[in-house]
């Protein structure tokens, strides 16, 4: 699946042309405080005696574990396991079998279930093709973004599920405001919704990183691609 293919030096088409770093914090754009709306969704549906679908992008264990554990009592939870940037097979395989090995010991299992996803990383490839060069943060990165987040907005068309969502934006080196903008706008393009989120609040990158530990989740140092690993 090609989202864009480049060329040397052509801009990114919107909405990434008015974005900031997908790494870098920008206080005068992050007015919207994403863990307060998520939290006002989620006491409306419980109110409204509502269990919504979720499809759940998840881009590793280590930032799943807060997030399932956040997320399982109030969804029906798909997780969505696309990734193409991880470009090596040994680490895609091993970060996916650390991510089953720790639904299965959380006690998770009888509520997470798994979408078949393929993996592809000649997509990624395809897709940032021109963009190699680029430092982490730049273009290369929104473009990754925006693969995985439609790839996960299709399914969810596809599937009929209430939501999408991504765990990427539990990171405090990837920026919820670009995360989210792009995920409202793929939920526009494709007629579904996006749960936007910025899941590192009411601490819970603390919490992932308390669960990696308990758990002893494997924690690489990257962040899948071969150019990051450089």
């Amino acid at each position: 699946m090609l989202i864009y293919q480049l060329g040397e030096g052509e801009a990114l088409p919107s909405p990434f042309t008015v974005l900031p770093s997908p790494f870098t914090k920008n206080k005068a754009m992050n007015k919207r405080n994403y863990q307060k709306e998520m939290d006002a969704l989620i006491a409306r549906n419980a109110a409204e005696g509502k269990r919504p679908s979720l499809l759940l992008h998840v881009c590793c264990a280590v930032c799943a574990s807060y997030v399932l554990e956040y997320l399982y009592r109030h969804f029906d939870i798909t997780v969505c396991y696309y990734n193409p940037n991880i470009t090596e097979e040994s680490e895609y395989r091993y970060r996916y079998s650390e991510l089953r090995r720790y639904v299965d010991e959380a006690g998770l299992s009888g509520y997470i279930r798994f979408a078949e996803v393929e993996y592809r990383p000649e997509d990624f490839l395809s897709a940032v093709k021109g963009h190699e060069s680029d430092p982490e943060g730049s273009a290369r990165c929104a473009i990754c973004f925006h693969q995985r987040l439609s790839y996960t907005a299709r399914l969810c068309k596809e599937g009929g599920y209430d939501y999408f969502a991504t765990t990427l934006t539990i990171s405090p080196l990837k920026n919820a405001e670009v995360l989210n903008r792009i995920g409202e706008k793929l939920a526009e393009e494709y007629g579904v919704s996006y749960l936007c989120s910025d899941f590192k609040k009411k601490e819970g990158y603390k919490r992932s990183i308390e669960l990696s530990r308990e758990y002893d989740l494997y924690r690489q140092n990257y962040c899948g691609c071969i150019f990051s690993k450089n």
